[in-house]
């Protein structure tokens, strides 16, 4: 396995504003390739579901003060 990179198995993973604009599967996924690139509105929800894998994203510390964009 690469260094740094982790196994696309985790099912919840929680994300900071530094993973903005978020993205399934991010870059440090070791199977970044796994399925199509798909951006994921979390900032108004503060969660996101990818509809390729079923991961489940929650922005940590919740939906962004004024509801985002």
């Amino acid at each position: 396995m690469e260094e740094g990179k982790t196994v696309n198995t985790a099912r919840a993973i929680e994300v900071t504003t530094a993973d903005l604009p978020l993205h399934c599967p991010m870059p440090h996924m070791l199977l970044w390739n796994a399925h199509p690139r798909v951006f994921l509105p979390i900032e108004q929800q503060g969660e996101a579901l990818c509809p390729y894998c079923g991961t489940r994203y929650t922005l940590k510390g919740g939906p962004a003060a004024g509801g985002g964009h």
